[in-house]
Order: structure tokens, then C-alpha cells, then sequence
């Protein structure tokens, strides 16, 4: 990769389409990248629901909305909105092709992105600089090395990722004022290979219940596949969990940070427990923890 000079500021770009969970391992590198040159200006082009949980966040100054579900027309959008927004470098963050279709429409004279042994679909051909291959690592590691090719240097994480004081009172008010400890249970994802059955889950909210006196709450989104996870864990258990789902990303952050523990597999909601420390148990069979479980603290 030809050398690029240390970045000491400017109009930054992240192009980063992916779910919550990726989004969450981004905040890092803006935390890194405003402690080394606090006048940086980071424009980050991502999907409406990563959008929203970083909404009021001290390091996103801007922010265009890839909306998947318009399909070509979501490109016309974007093309529009960073015609409006020059930018110094892009960091392409993601291996496919949407991403580096984005990264060819920003106008950036240097869009650093994945070389040809990790990129996917062509998105190298899209980036003016890559990032030389590397053996597999934690994708927090994967996307530091974008910070080692511009100069700026980081330490251990920081996501600066909590709930506002109304988003707190919101969480609290779908929760009992008084009982045993607080578990949130995240019942699904959006890809059923990560899912423990519904019988586990009602199964954990009945011993929690007997023997500890615990609640349970539950977490997520009200996509079918969540909702229907739900009602049947609800069905099969009498320990009358809180259903929290579809009460939305900022008050899930509310939700998440007044548990005790949270159990979960490797889903949008865990990876915010880890940015928040809060205690969570990863279920992970699907997913390799060892990339994508909580950053350095998986053995």
C-alpha cells in the first residue's frame, strides 16, 4: 500500500452499512480519531437503525442514510447528499459491493479500504488505497488497522455509548420499581442460525425466577422473527417476563444499562452491553467469539 500522510484532520468519511453490532465496533475509531485531531469532522454513511442508536452521539457530526429498502434509489440518495459533503479520505470499512459502489461516490481523493484478499465483489477496484492482507483477528482489531494506515494511534476502546436522562425515565417506566435482580433476555436475531430455542429461554426465565427471584425482561426489535421468538417463549413459561420488545434502539440502550445481566447471542443488543459494561452472557455457536465476541475479554 503507497504510504499516506498522517492524518492530523479534516472532513473524514466512514462508509459502514452493516447492522448494530458492526456499528458498535466503529465508535472506537471516532473516539480515537477525535482524541488525536479533535478537528476532524466525521461523516459516517450508514443504515437508519445504526443511525438511530448513535443519534446524539459527541463524535458522529454527520450522517447520510443508506436506505436498503429503496434499492438503486437508495444510491441516487446517497450520491445526492455526499455531492453536498467533500471529504478528505473515506474509510471503506466494509469487504462488499454496496459499500464500495458508496465509496466511489464519494468525493474523496484518498478512499482507503480492504485489498484483494479480504474485499469481496469487486470492492477493492473502488478504493484509491488498501490496507495490506492480514491473518484473522477480532474485528475491532480489523478495523484499527484503518487507524495504523493514516497515523493515529489508539488505547483499549471507548464507545461513548449511553442513554440520555429521558431515555433512562422511558426505560424505567416499562419496568417494575421493585423485585429481585434485573435479567434481560434478547430472545432472536435476524438470522436464525444465532438463535437459542424459545423452550431454553423460558426455561432459564422459570429457574431465574424460583431461584433467585429475578424478573426477566425482553429485549430486541418487533421483527417477525423476534416476535414470534417471543410470544412462543412466553407461551411456554409462567415466570411473566416483561415484553420490552419494538420499544426502540434509544430506550433499548435505557433497557440494557438498568439490567443486571443480560443473556444474549451474538446480536446488535450484546455488542451495546459490552460499549456500556453492562454484564451480558454471549451465546455463541454460530459465530466465531474469537472475532466477534467482547473485545479482548473472551478466553
Amino acid at each position: 500500500m503507497t504510504a499516506l500522510a498522517p492524518w492530523t484532520g479534516g472532513r473524514l468519511g466512514i462508509v459502514m452499512m452493516s447492522a448494530l453490532g458492526d456499528a458498535v465496533h466503529v465508535l472506537p475509531l471516532l473516539d480515537a480519531l477525535k482524541t488525536h485531531a479533535p478537528s476532524t469532522h466525521i461523516t459516517w454513511v450508514l443504515q437508519p437503525g445504526p443511525a438511530e442508536m448513535v443519534r446524539g452521539h459527541p463524535y458522529v457530526d454527520d450522517a447520510v442514510i443508506f436506505r436498503r429498502d429503496r434499492g438503486l434509489a437508495a444510491y441516487a440518495d446517497v450520491r445526492r447528499e455526499l455531492a453536498r459533503r467533500p471529504l478528505d479520505v473515506v474509510l471503506n470499512l466494509q469487504v462488499y459491493f454496496k459499500a464500495g459502489l458508496v465509496t466511489l461516490l464519494a468525493r474523496a481523493p484518498v478512499k482507503l479500504g480492504f485489498d484483494v484478499t479480504r474485499a469481496r465483489d469487486a470492492n477493492w477496484l473502488f478504493t484509491t488505497h488498501r490496507i495490506p492482507p492480514h491473518t484473522p483477528q477480532h474485528v475491532q482489531d480489523q478495523y484499527f488497522e484503518f487507524l495504523g494506515a493514516i497515523g493515529v494511534p489508539h488505547g483499549e476502546p471507548r464507545w461513548h455509548l449511553a442513554p440520555t436522562a429521558e431515555e433512562r425515565a422511558r426505560a424505567r417506566a416499562l419496568l417494575p420499581t421493585a423485585g429481585g435482580p434485573l435479567v434481560g433476555l434478547v430472545v432472536a436475531t435476524s438470522r436464525p442460525g444465532k438463535n437459542w430455542m424459545p423452550e431454553r429461554y423460558a426455561e432459564l426465565a422459570g429457574r431465574l425466577r424460583r431461584e433467585l427471584g429475578a424478573r426477566c425482561v425482553l429485549l430486541g426489535g418487533a421483527t417477525p422473527i423476534e416476535r414470534g421468538a417471543a410470544d412462543e417463549m412466553l407461551a411456554r413459561t409462567d415466570a411473566a417476563p416483561i415484553d420490552a420488545l419494538g420499544s426502540g434502539l434509544r430506550t433499548l440502550l435505557g433497557l440494557l444499562e438498568a439490567c443486571d445481566v443480560v443473556v444474549s447471542s451474538d446480536t446488535g443488543p450484546y455488542h451495546m452491553c459490552v460499549a456500556m459494561n453492562v454484564p451480558a452472557v454471549g451465546l455463541y455457536g454460530y459465530t466465531n467469539p474469537k472475532r466477534v465476541g467482547p473485545y479482548r475479554r473472551f478466553t
